[in-house]
């Protein structure tokens, strides 16, 4: 548990998800953000025992959006402490299961190692049921948050949110961005601090990513926590983020990078055609011959031993062969 300011500490989960105890300002009582990957309630539940008293539960789970990543274990936390989930409306029909989210795009440019993962991950949706409800439509407020406030920054998921607590420049962003370079598993893992773009394979529109990077750094926070990444404090965090938005690395290539996505809420409304992806005709290849020069090895091996048996047994000397004669001895 890292704590980001006051009143806001970080979980990190399994290495490389981040979620977020957040204090109300009444004693004893406090909200989580994010819940990280599926099987991770038990460890969420430990820890904020730990961070507040045994048998504590949150007033509420606010989602920055719907991702595997950060709504994983909500149904299961919801259900154990018996308290709602919110999210943007945008989001409802993916944690609904009334919508799937736009496919992962392993072909944009600089993806790095997540781009290759993202094209094992499966479909992305979830069934919250009754537990989770629209955040208020008339008002940025986060419920039970009063100091907080909620700002829609769409392009990584449709209702991504992020969340900001201006008394002291606190920002929860979510997948807006990463505090660690989200395309290097290394430093994803290593938690190695880094202002950068965050998910690019799950970006579905760039445009909108960019916007919501440049409207976050507006807002000049000086304690950032991020979806992945360490928490960063200080000219890191304002510096950090204004330099991504001034020069933010805008792909040239990819799925969603000239031809967006559109998503409404009923889910998705158009995709884009998919391009070509080399990768799995390479491996497709490489496999083949692989094959191929497993099965030339196995083929020679048995035609060495085949050779074996048909040989003759080799020829005895005098003297050995008359080990092998029966009868009496004779001493010359």
């Amino acid at each position: 548990m890292k704590q980001v300011a006051a009143g806001v500490h970080q979980l990190t989960i399994q290495r490389f998800v981040n979620l977020y105890f957040v204090e109300t300002g009444t004693p004893g009582e406090w909200v989580l953000v994010d819940t990280g990957l599926p099987g991770s309630e038990k460890a969420i539940i430990a820890a904020a025992d730990a961070q507040f008293y045994p048998g504590t539960h949150p007033e509420a789970i606010i989602l920055t959006h719907g991702h595997m990543d950060h709504s994983g274990s909500a149904l299961a936390l919801a259900e154990h402490w018996k308290v709602p989930v919110f999210a943007h409306p945008l989001e409802l029909p993916f944690l609904t299961a009334r919508a799937v989210y736009p496919p992962a795009d392993p072909t944009v440019e600089n993806g790095g190692s997540l781009a290759f993962v993202a094209r094992f991950f499966p479909p992305q949706s979830f069934q919250l049921g009754s537990v989770v409800q629209a955040l208020p439509a008339d008002s940025a407020t986060v419920p039970f948050l009063p100091d907080w406030h909620w700002h829609h920054v769409p392009g990584h998921a449709p209702g991504q949110v992020a969340l900001f607590r201006e008394k002291d420049a606190t920002l929860l962003g979510g997948d807006a961005f990463a505090t660690t370079n989200h395309e290097s598993v290394p430093s994803v893992l290593l938690q190695l601090p880094k202002v950068s773009v965050a998910g690019a394979p799950f970006n579905y529109n760039w445009q909108q990513v960019r916007e919501s990077v440049q409207k976050l750094a507006g807002l000049r926070p000086v304690a950032i926590g991020c979806g992945h990444g360490p928490a960063i404090q200080g000219a890191e965090a304002t510096d950090g983020l204004q330099q991504l938005a001034n020069f933010f690395p805008m792909p040239t290539f990819g799925r969603y990078v000239n031809d967006p996505a559109r998503l409404d809420e009923n889910g998705v409304a158009y995709l884009p055609i998919a391009p070509d992806d080399p990768l799995p005709k390479r491996v497709t290849l490489a496999l083949t011959g692989v094959s191929l020069l497993a099965g030339a090895a196995i083929l020679l091996v048995l035609q060495r031993q085949r050779r074996r048996k048909q040989q003759p047994l080799p020829a005895t000397d005098y003297v050995s062969s008359r080990r092998f004669v029966a009868g009496p001895k004779y001493t010359l």
